[in-house]
């Protein structure tokens, strides 16, 4: 059959910058959030290991339709320039298609671009369009996600065992989190998967600011993921996860939150949370005893 092969190319330009982008292409949170393709589709990662020999699995759900079950693995990255995996389609048992996926990400000024190369193999009919249709809405999606997402990035010149110990210790994350003159009030803390951080964040002037944070997937000296909430079971405002990565002796922590809304976002552009965010980072980095 003459379509069980096809090259399909898509191109989106995103109102972000490019190592924005990659991190909303490659990490597992803003991934989680982008890749249902239609609303009434649900995607679960049961799986998830953005790193070159790293898989990710997925389970995709639709009314009325077997489940489908995707299996990834990074075969490549180039640090906000390229990367390529390869990708298995599967219902019940049966492989539906096998994929090898590029994407190329190049920076447009302010904004970034990614075009994605699919090279499919196709052993059930229809994948052509399916391949069309999921990743033409999963690229709109991921750039609207990139467009309200923050990413903050400090290298900081200690081992990673010691900076990522100051995070996870119930008795020092309070210590340092916050940006300069604010303090945190714990009311519980259980730093673990499932776990959450229920405190406020009192600033230089006394104003309270009501915080909850609850933990999803904790990879030891590895990554990290929670839901910002406002306060006790309040409303969601972003979701957020931090890498710890080795670089000549020091760290590389990497913090990315995709806030709720596009007014959120703004709201939080607004009044500084990126500054505020690198002292937060700064903070830490004074607590490990680098300066």
């Amino acid at each position: 059959m003459t379509d069980r092969f096809a090259t399909l190319v898509f191109q989106r330009k995103v109102a972000a910058p490019v190592a924005t982008l990659w991190q909303a292409w490659t990490a597992p949170v803003p991934r989680a959030i982008w890749a249902a393709p239609a609303p009434d589709i649900t995607v679960t990662f049961l799986e998830a290991d953005p790193r070159v020999g790293g898989r990710e699995i997925s389970v995709c759900k639709a009314p009325g339709h077997s489940d489908i079950h995707v299996e990834a693995g990074w075969l490549d990255l180039q640090h906000n320039a390229r990367s390529v995996n390869y990708e298995v389609v599967s219902s019940e048992g049966r492989t539906l298609s096998a994929a090898l996926v590029t994407a190329d990400f190049t920076a447009d000024e302010d904004n970034s671009r990614i075009e994605v190369t699919v090279q499919l193999s196709s052993l059930a009919s229809d994948m052509q369009q399916g391949y069309q249709q999921g990743f033409s809405a999963g690229l709109d999606n991921l750039a609207q996600v990139a467009a309200r997402t923050m990413v903050l990035t400090r290298v900081i010149a200690a081992p990673r065992p010691m900076v990522w110990g100051a995070w996870v210790n119930p008795q020092t994350l309070p210590q340092w989190w916050g940006p300069d003159g604010y303090t945190c009030r714990t009311d519980r803390i259980d730093l673990r998967s499932g776990g959450e951080w229920l405190f406020d964040m009192i600033g230089p002037d006394g104003t309270v600011f009501p915080n909850h944070h609850r933990y999803g997937d904790i990879r030891p000296e590895t990554s990290l993921s929670y839901t910002l909430l406002a306060g006790e079971n309040g409303p969601r405002h972003a979701d957020a996860w931090v890498t710890f990565d080795d670089t000549d002796g020091a760290t590389r922590v990497t913090l990315g939150m995709v806030f709720s809304t596009s007014a959120d976002f703004q709201t939080a552009k607004g009044f500084g949370a990126e500054a505020l965010g690198q002292q937060t980072l700064g903070k830490l980095a004074g607590f490990v005893g680098v300066t």
